[in-house]
């Protein structure tokens, strides 16, 4: 049986238009870049709108959508509002290689580390998969005693030059924000206006 966790997204996956090109494969509107899925396809039993402690920044190249790609600094006070998903440990790792523009692969090392921090937790609550900008997970807490895991740069966000977002990225975290939080267009203006600041 498989062991559920949630996945917490901060960017473009707080819409589930997005996530579901991860699972079930597929190109997110805008987007230069088509997705092979997860292995298990079946979409996230449950979901719920979170307010992460840490900060919101956007740097590097996306190779999906052109301009800066969004980064969590989890020790930089925010609030920064997320979205969690409760999936499966194999497809955390799924989305995890995708992000990273890999195939996922049945033989991941990242799934035995999910699977031994569901009772425990990750050591110092973060674990570097890899050098790549979304191959440090984090835990950021836990919700119906499952750990809440998102995945970062391995640097923060005053070790790096920051990037602004292209448009098509921005409008897929505006849809997410209204889709995951209610959000209306004012509201998310003034969230991009703050990261702008």
């Amino acid at each position: 049986m498989s062991q559920h966790l949630w996945y917490v997204s901060y960017g473009s996956n707080m819409s589930l238009v997005r996530l579901r090109c991860y699972l079930e494969g597929g190109c997110p509107p805008g987007a230069r870049v088509t997705y092979a899925g997860a292995r298990d396809s079946t979409l996230p039993v449950a979901d719920v709108a979170v307010e992460l402690p840490g900060s919101l920044y956007f740097a590097g190249e996306s190779r999906t959508w052109g301009g800066g790609v969004a980064f969590y600094d989890h020790d930089v006070p925010g609030p920064t509002p997320a979205r969690a998903y409760k999936i499966t440990a194999e497809q955390f790792a799924d989305v995890a290689a995708q992000e990273m523009h890999r195939i996922p692969d049945p033989d991941d090392p990242l799934v035995e580390v999910l699977l031994n921090g569901l009772v425990d937790g990750l050591p110092d609550g973060r674990h570097a998969a890899g050098p790549g900008s979304y191959e440090t997970l984090i835990e950021v807490g836990r919700l119906d005693g499952l750990p809440m895991l998102t995945f970062t740069s391995p640097h923060g966000r005053d070790a790096i030059e920051h990037t602004p977002p292209g448009p098509a990225y921005l409008a897929m975290l505006a849809e997410g924000l209204r889709d995951a939080h209610g959000w209306d267009d004012d509201q998310v203006e003034a969230h991009f206006a703050a990261l702008r600041r």
